[in-house]
């Protein structure tokens, strides 16, 4: 938190205890709408409510636009019924469509009737798409061209048409029947001669479909550098576009997810100091169960295994090291392939090379630390139990890693969240595997019965 907020946080908050409700009118008008943002998220409902009723028009809609998700319906529902009727109208189509992913079905279905027939039309067709489709994030407010228009004709028409439009700097190209035929940057429209028709200047158009996952589309279009990118249906026609800020949004709150999954939690969708408790738990608590019920399996393992370890007490020493780098090596690789198969890198087909590459990987790591593992066992104690640890280490490691980086790639082959199979899972797994293995090894080298 910079020194500015921190002053603009003191000042606002004896303001708000006395409820000297014209002098913070006074100093919120005076703020910009990501301090006022940042603002709302701090405070509680109530107060969040009433610090939203003394914006100006054009700060309220700027500033609940830069909110989570999951805090602008806490918000829609500390506010009066009219004030809710008034930033749901004002919103754009795509912002509406996320916050009725978030709000109770009967206050949704009330704000939709309550939208002006214009604005229902915009939003409507966004609603019929999956929740984590890109045509829940598009745009519907949008101008278009027609390929006959000369440069000239079409700068009016966009000087007429521009004013509502998300963006004004791609253009798309369409036919009378609204298929798509290419685009049109505003610059080449700007420095193209008057005479000149649209057709000659357009070139091919990189689109998504709206029923394609809203990440890998946000991804396609940031990777692309483009600023805009058109959203067609499966017979090409326009139904969209999506913005390079709405991308930013899209795989920033997939980066949140992930994160959040790859801890054994669910992301909390608001900040956290506003975030109630029994939210965090919820976040928490399922992993946890998850999580305690798969090492059971690591327990039975060690109850199996309770005579050989009665043997040479001191294999026990190094279970922490060995399931632990086994964890870890399983995690590495996990994260690894995860990114690649949202960066577009690696798909499903691609399993058996990944499996090949993470088995290499796993021997080359494995090798090394074995070989690490084996001098200073050796040292402290002696070389058959050596021997044991560096083999051990090496079969973990391959074998983790390799695990690691198929899990992704399975979970993407089942519509599961890759992210969701990675680390706790991932942890869970090579803990047992990794004690089975040891185990093994140390029965067979140094002839335990």
């Amino acid at each position: 938190m910079d020194d500015e907020f921190e002053g603009f946080l003191e000042t606002v908050t004896p303001l708000l205890r006395d409820r000297r409700l014209d002098e913070l009118r006074e100093l919120l008008a005076e703020q910009d709408a990501a301090d006022i943002a940042q603002l709302l998220e701090r405070e509680d409902a109530r107060d969040r409510a009433v610090l939203y009723r003394l914006l100006r028009r054009d700060q309220a809609l700027e500033a609940f636009e830069l909110l989570d998700p999951g805090m602008r319906a806490e918000l829609i529902g500390g506010l009066r019924e009219d004030d809710v009727a008034k930033v749901f109208e004002e919103l754009d189509p795509d912002d509406r469509a996320q916050l009725i992913d978030e709000l109770p079905a009967g206050v949704a279905r009330q704000l939709m009737r309550g939208l002006s027939p214009a604005e229902r039309e915009l939003t409507a067709p966004m609603l019929g798409y999956p929740k984590n489709s890109v045509g829940r994030f598009m745009s519907t407010e949008y101008v278009r061209l027609s390929p006959q228009l000369t440069v000239g004709d079409a700068l009016s028409h966009v000087r007429h048409r521009g004013v509502d439009a998300e963006t004004v700097y791609m253009l798309p190209v369409t036919s009378p029947h609204r298929r798509l035929l290419g685009v049109v940057g505003l610059r080449e429209l700007v420095m193209g001669r008057s005479d000149v028709t649209v057709e000659e200047l357009m070139t091919e158009a990189r689109t998504a479909r709206a029923t394609d996952a809203a990440e890998a589309a946000a991804r396609s279009l940031v990777d692309s550098g483009l600023l805009a990118m058109p959203i067609v249906d499966s017979e090409d026609r326009l139904l969209g576009i999506l913005t390079v800020d709405d991308a930013a949004r899209i795989l920033e709150q997939a980066e949140d997810t992930d994160a959040a999954r790859q801890g054994a939690s669910e992301p909390l969708g608001r900040p956290y100091l506003t975030t109630p408790v029994l939210r965090i738990v919820r976040a928490r608590v399922v992993w946890l169960l998850v999580l305690a019920v798969s090492a059971l399996l690591t327990v039975q393992v060690l109850g199996i295994f309770e005579a050989t370890l009665e043997q040479v007490v001191t294999l026990a020493l190094f279970i922490p090291l060995l399931t632990g780098t086994a964890g870890n090596t399983g995690s590495q690789a996990a994260t690894t392939v995860t990114r690649a198969l949202a960066m577009g890198e690696v798909r499903k087909r691609d399993a058996l090379t990944v499996m090949w590459r993470e088995v290499r990987v796993g021997a080359f790591l494995g090798g090394l630390l074995g070989i690490l593992g084996f001098a200073l066992a050796s040292l402290v104690f002696d070389l058959a139990l050596g021997a044991v640890i560096g083999l051990t280490l090496l079969f973990i490691c391959t074998l983790a890693a390799t695990v690691g980086g198929l899990m992704p790639i399975l979970a993407m082959a089942v519509r599961a969240d890759p992210a969701v199979f990675s680390t706790p899972f991932i942890s869970t797994f090579c803990d047992a595997t990794s004690l089975i293995i040891y185990f093994a090894v140390a029965t067979w080298i140094l002839q335990l019965g």
